[in-house]
């Protein structure tokens, strides 16, 4: 008699174990000489040792399944288990499941959904820092978020650091109520909003509170050193050059960073200028330093959006071609 156990936290455990557990009485009774116990996000089974390896081959590919799909029926659920040769399993499990990065509540399945999103995806695997460039709408905070609340689950990382520099957090913010967390938390809310879809409320609570997620402004990262971390810093072309430089100088071992931003919507004053050009261009060739370019096409906001940022994307080259003629 032997026990394995199998972890869930890649897929939404309701999804595996069916309502009312029916999907798991299913694999019960595809193994009725193994004791199958369900406990939170796990799966421990107890039995002979050729009986245990053959539902976790099962399980696997029900899990894989599901990393892909988000949702499985008792039909497929059933057929799946059924299975026994190469072809069946092919039917229903595609190979290549890393388009589907998390699952939020409720089974919601957070995904790579354009070819530059899923470029980021890869590029996040190969490299221990990403620029991310390209205009609003294109998902790059999403993105970054979800490939961040991944490697959180899969514990290849024990902490999140979010940040993104409050460019407003000077003088003005003084005439806002609250306390500084107050007044800094609005120029952080797309970063609380991508963790409220991807980590239950209670759950993003804990994390918040044992800081294992962090979200603050970049000027708070001086000083720091960050280990075993996913760092994201997100509407970097609002940082200044060393401001940029003090960030990529905080990541220690063991870390990841992504640096999303879209270097047509600086908001820094007229005398500063963004960093974020000057760190691409110097960073380019640098084995573990990667680029990725966003456009239009990856836009996954409403409809227009994509036609606006092609509309401002016109008049640019309009103006531009007017300046070189008058230079001229």
């Amino acid at each position: 008699m032997t026990e394995t156990i199998i972890n869930l936290e890649t897929v939404n455990p309701i999804e595996f174990f069916g309502v009312n557990n029916g999907k798991l009485d299913l694999l019960k009774k595809k193994f009725p000489l193994l004791k199958i116990l369900s406990r939170g996000t796990q799966i421990k089974l107890s039995g002979a040792p050729e009986q245990i390896e053959s539902a976790k081959e099962k399980i696997v590919l029900l899990i894989q399944y599901l990393e892909r799909n988000g949702h499985v029926s008792e039909n497929y659920f059933e057929q799946i288990l059924g299975g026994d040769d190469a072809e069946t399993v092919d039917n229903f499990v595609e190979r290549n499941s890393n388009d589907i990065l998390v699952f939020g509540p409720n089974g919601k399945s957070v995904r790579a959904r354009t070819p530059n999103q899923k470029r980021m995806v890869t590029a996040v695997e190969k490299n221990d820092i990403v620029f991310a460039i390209g205009p609003a709408g294109t998902g790059k905070t999403y993105t970054a978020v979800a490939l961040a609340v991944r490697a959180l689950k899969n514990k290849s990382v024990k902490k999140i650091i979010l940040t993104r520099p409050a460019v407003e957090a000077g003088e003005s913010l003084g005439f806002l109520p609250g306390d500084l967390k107050e007044k800094i938390d609005p120029y952080l809310r797309p970063l609380y909003d991508a963790l409220d879809d991807m980590i239950p409320a209670d759950k993003l609570g804990y994390y918040m509170s044992t800081r294992v997620i962090e979200i603050a402004p970049l000027a708070y990262m001086r000083g720091r050193t960050l280990d075993n971390a996913f760092i994201i810093l997100d509407e970097a072309q609002n940082a200044t050059d060393l401001q940029i430089k003090m960030f990529l100088t905080r990541i220690g071992a063991n870390a990841k960073a992504i640096i999303n931003g879209d270097i047509t919507q600086v908001d820094l004053p007229k005398h500063q200028r963004s960093g974020l050009e000057k760190a691409t261009r110097i960073l380019k060739n640098i084995d573990g330093i990667t680029h990725i370019e966003l456009d239009e096409d990856d836009v996954v906001r409403h409809r227009l959006v994509k036609a606006i940022i092609k509309a401002y994307d016109r008049d640019h080259e309009r103006l531009q071609n007017l300046n070189k003629e008058g230079n001229g």
